[in-house]
């Protein structure tokens, strides 16, 4: 069992940045990919954002240019560096993970953190 916990969110104006952050437990961090999402009210979850077990990475367009994933494998930590952002990237950010074992893969859920972009 992987736990996952979201932090960093929070209200910003527009064309303000903030940092999510997103620790994991378990001790193949390393192996792990990790992946942000996020629903914004009425909307289905989507994609935002990837960063594979080797650091290479893939983003959803609306966000090339603006967000940032990296991890920090010695902290377990995955963050999402999210700049000029807009009203319409306001939603609930989760995080979520991959991890491998011999045969198959599992996937985890954090619980979420609220980012609000409003003036």
């Amino acid at each position: 069992q992987v736990q996952l916990v979201e932090s960093g969110g929070g209200l910003v104006q527009p064309g303000g940045s903030l940092r999510l952050s997103c620790a994991a437990s378990g001790s193949a961090f390393s192996n792990y990919a990790m992946s942000w999402y996020r629903q914004a009210p009425g909307k289905q979850r989507e994609w935002v954002a990837r960063i594979s077990a080797d650091d290479s990475t893939n983003y959803v367009d609306f966000v090339k240019g603006r967000f940032t994933i990296s991890r920090d494998n010695a902290k377990n930590t995955v963050y999402l560096q999210m700049n000029s952002l807009k009203p319409d990237d306001t939603a609930v950010y989760y995080c979520n993970a991959i991890v491998p074992v011999p045969g198959t893969s599992f996937m985890y859920w954090g619980q979420g953190t609220q980012v609000t972009v409003s003036s």
